[in-house]
Parts: structure tokens; sequence; C-alpha cells
């Protein structure tokens, strides 16, 4: 399976922009070619808000920004996983999500560990959520999520095959999501995909890129540098049989999150935190 890691430079609190260049990539995602889901970084749409703009980035899922998106997604007949800034009743948060290749909404996750710079513009999600995409049951992180391994163990325990990471990380911690994502893909033997940022943002912040697919095993497949580009890479779906064949970390755990799980019908699992 083939899926697109579109790590871009982002326009601080510059919407139009930002959607301009989604536009573009969904536009040029290569279907012809096998490409089944494009990723973005965090925060796509509105690049970091602050407590002062947060309310004029935010975006509503039922907005047009929200549905010119979903209708490229349809057009091109491509999936997307992308970051906001949703607004919903009077609340912010940092959003990820996923967008199938219909236009139709998916699935949501909201950012539930809230980093520095976060904590005063957005709400902290409480949910871990998962959905069934072309068979592959799939989650979502955001950004400093990864460096808990608690996030992806519940994403694990959910049955997911694919973690979602997408990632606003800038130097000097450019490093540090791979290296966590390494020990995420390997302890819950399953996919990671991290994308992130790159370029200069406010605040002379650097965004390194450095996006990343990581097999079940914890192997590095297809890795960027600091640039800007769209990574085509593969997602071998055997490697997650293999990587269980001999044992099953999930299955030979003896300490459970205590955490409540939500199962429903249209093949949705939650894990929600008692906030």
């Amino acid at each position: 399976m083939q899926i697109e890691l579109a790590q871009v430079a982002l326009a601080e609190g510059d919407t139009d922009q930002n959607v301009r260049r989604v536009l573009d990539v969904i536009g040029k995602a290569d279907v012809a070619g096998g490409t089944r889901l494009v990723v973005f970084p965090e925060t796509t749409l509105s690049g970091f808000p602050t407590s002062k703009n947060v309310a004029s980035v935010a975006q509503d899922l039922n907005g047009p920004v929200f549905r010119a998106v979903t209708e490229a997604a349809r057009r091109k007949k491509v999936s997307v996983v992308l970051g906001l800034t949703e607004s919903e009743g009077g609340q912010f948060y940092n959003s990820n999500v996923l967008i199938d290749e219909r236009g139709q909404l998916l699935l949501r996750y909201r950012k539930t560990h809230l980093w520095s710079c976060d904590i005063g513009v957005f709400s902290t999600g409480n949910s871990f959520d998962t959905c069934l995409w072309n068979g592959l049951r799939v989650g979502m992180l955001i950004c400093y999520d990864v460096e808990f391994p608690e996030p992806a163990r519940a994403l694990g325990m959910l049955g997911s095959q694919l973690a979602i990471v997408t990632d606003g990380n800038m130097d000097p911690y450019g490093p540090v999501h791979r290296r966590a994502g390494v020990a995420r893909a390997m302890e819950n033997q399953m996919f990671v995909a991290i994308v992130n940022r790159c370029g200069r943002g406010d605040n002379n912040l650097t965004f390194p890129g450095e996006s990343v697919l990581i097999d079940p095993f914890g192997d590095v497949v297809a890795s960027a540098g600091a640039e800007e580009v769209v990574l085509k890479v593969d997602v071998d779906l055997t490697k997650l049989e293999s990587s269980r064949r001999n044992y099953n970390y999930l299955d030979e755990k003896r300490v459970q999150l205590q955490l409540k799980t939500v199962e429903r019908t249209d093949g949705s699992r939650s894990l929600l935190i008692d906030s």
C-alpha cells in the first residue's frame, strides 16, 4: 500500500496559503501509481496559533475551508490526513482528521498531551480513537503524544496496525520523534508514519523535517531530510503478521491501561480518558 508523506513548510496564521499548498499536493497525488493516502503535518491549515489569533484561524468541520479539502480528496479519489485548529462549542483543539477517498470524515483525533506552546491555546482531547480504513485499522497521534509510551499503546490495544503522527517538531529536538517512533512501532508491532514540518516558523523556529515510515519491527523503511518533499512510501502489510509470528507484546503484556473501551457499529473504536 503506497502512501505519501507531505513534508511541507507552513505559514503561521495564513490559512489561505496553507490551504493552497494542501490542495496543490492533493491534486498531484500519484493515484495512478498506487497512492491511497496523503499525510500532512500538525496544524496544517493554520500553522501554530497563539491565544491571540486562535479564534481567527480555527476551523469548523462544517466550514468552507474543511469542505474545500474534502472536495479535493473526493475529486482525486485519495484519502487525506491533516492537522487543523478545530473550533467546537467555544473551545479550540489541536486536531487530526482522516478524510477518505469519498471526501467523508472517517476519523478525528484531538491531541491528548499538550506541549508548552499548546497550553492556554488548546483544550485537551480525552480519547484515543481508531477506525477501519481500506481494511486496515488506523489510529492517529499528534507530535508530543509520541514521546509517551501510553498513547501509542492505547492505539495498539485498540488493534491499530498503522499509527499516523502529524508533527510540528522543531530544532533542537529534531531527532527525538524518530527515536520515539522506532520504540512505539516496535513495542506495539505496528507501522508508525511521522510527518513533520520543514522550513522556518515564527520566533526563529526551524522545523527539521525528518519525516519517516517505521515498520512493526522498528526498522526505518523510508525517511526524508530537511527540505520540502512528498515522500512516497510502501506499507508492506505482510510485515504485520511476520512481526508477531514468534511473540506478541500486546497479548503477553501483564500491565493494562485502565481506560474505558467504546466499540461502535461502524468499526471505529476508542479508549476514553477519565477526565
